[in-house]
């Protein structure tokens, strides 16, 4: 099948099931069979390069980023795929940087409707593109691929892969329906991506989630790296434009580096990035290198300052972890003498009260609530009804758009605005500020 335009293949691709907007669930039996059958008659691009795998409950998509940035600042050729995306599916498939283009994206998916309609085999929308990755890694003849995991590990479609290198950020709860109503539990899910003689890399210190990390690693015979051990974040203050960090790894300690992120939890981050990077590479990569790429790393919807006066700040905060995270990080990165004000909408299967505290905690009392645009979509009454709970004063607004109006109306040159909630409003947020068009 050759499709005539982007529209026709993306047209196909919405065609089939996709559980990132659809609640997913455990009902039957979980199988990776659909997708390595379908990679088998593709001729199993993805064991042409070696691969990074990472999962985690949160910075998962910004370890996965600037382990890539690290890994092309040495020169080599690195593809890269991440969700979810904010405005354009072509984001989640990238090669040296570079999005995969409309053209490419077409005939790639037409290769795969071909291959559909030749096995019989119809995959979830997510492992189409999963698919289509390591495909197009292939093709471009990429040194490495850094794959970022999009829910859980084990069962995840990103596991049909054996990394060189695995890294686990931080586990907490999150798609409990899917992964386990506990931390062991969905810790115990996401160590399923561990290999047999591969490097295993954990970015947390819970003791939980160390323990099930070290028997998976005895298990498997893979070597374990531990923050705090083999690798330790030294340093992690605020700076102007970020955070000031020293991290130092199996092989080398970095002082003082410039990361120019937002938040304490991007400083954990990133020392587990450096840590994977240089074990893929076995070797270290060099203060010029490590200095140059975090000065200049970037993560769309994480924490992003999009205006000023008011100052408009997204953060793609979706479980109670990551708002707890956000909360904490404002004052030092987004201090402000004015109000507080929130534009929130979540998804169903949040637990919405535990949302909502730390956001009070910080000193927000004004919450103009929203459904994002997303059939899993969280009924805004009862996000109204949880911040009135909590003490907050909450409005209603039929769109994300209309609330961020009201509270821009609201807000003076010193107020203080944060979109929040799910990557689905902060896409819309960003769309709006930065009058971009969304492509989906």
């Amino acid at each position: 099948m050759s499709f005539t335009s982007l529209a026709d293949a993306l047209s196909w691709l919405e065609s089939h099931v996709d559980f990132e907007r659809v609640a997913p669930n455990r009902q039957s039996v979980p199988t990776l069979q659909p997708i390595r059958d379908t990679l088998r008659a593709l001729g199993e691009p993805q064991s042409d390069y070696p691969t990074i795998h990472i999962t985690g409950t949160n910075g998962k998509g910004t370890t996965t980023t600037l382990t890539s940035a690290l890994l092309t600042a040495t020169g080599l050729r690195v593809g890269t795929f991440t969700s979810p995306d904010l405005h354009a599916v072509n984001e989640r498939i990238a090669v040296a940087a570079s999005p995969i283009d409309d053209e490419e994206l077409t005939t790639l998916l037409s290769r795969l409707a071909d291959v559909e309609a030749a096995t019989g085999i119809t995959l979830t929308r997510f492992e189409i593109l999963t698919v289509g990755a390591l495909l197009h890694f292939s093709d471009e003849g990429v040194d490495v691929g850094v794959i970022e995991v999009g829910l859980g590990g084990t069962w995840d479609s990103t596991n049909v892969i054996d990394g060189s290198v695995t890294v686990l950020t931080n586990v907490d709860l999150d798609h409990t329906a899917v992964l386990g109503p506990t931390v062991s539990h969905i810790a115990r899910d996401k160590v399923g991506i561990f290999r047999t003689g591969a490097a295993a890399v954990l970015g947390t210190r819970d003791p939980e989630v160390v323990g099930i990390a070290t028997e998976q690693a005895r298990t498997l015979g893979s070597e374990l790296f531990l923050a705090g051990e083999q690798f330790e974040l030294l340093q992690n203050e605020v700076a102007v434009g970020g955070r000031l960090i020293s991290v130092r790894t199996p092989f080398a300690t970095y002082e003082d580096i410039l990361l120019s992120l937002h938040g304490i939890h991007q400083g954990d981050n990133a020392a587990t990035a450096l840590c994977a990077t240089e074990l893929f590479l076995d070797r270290a990569l060099g203060n010029e290198v490590v200095q140059s790429t975090l000065a200049h790393a970037a993560m769309p919807g994480r924490l992003e300052l999009l205006a000023r006066r008011p100052m408009i700040v997204v953060d793609g905060a979706h479980n109670p972890a990551g708002v707890r995270a956000l909360a904490a990080a404002l004052d030092g990165a987004f201090h402000v003498d004015g109000r507080r004000r929130v534009v929130l909408g979540m998804l169903n299967g949040r637990e919405v009260d535990d949302m909502v505290a730390p956001l009070i905690a910080a000193g927000f009392d004004e919450f103009y609530c929203c459904a994002p645009d997303s059939p899993r979509a969280m009924d805004v009454d009862v996000v109204v009804d949880a911040v009135r709970r909590a003490g907050g004063v909450a409005s209603s607004h039929p769109t994300v758009a209309l609330a961020l109006a009201h509270a821009r109306e609201h807000s003076g040159d010193d107020d203080l605005i944060v979109a929040a909630g799910s990557l689905y409003l902060v896409a819309e947020v960003r769309a709006q500020v930065l009058k971009l068009a969304s492509r989906h």
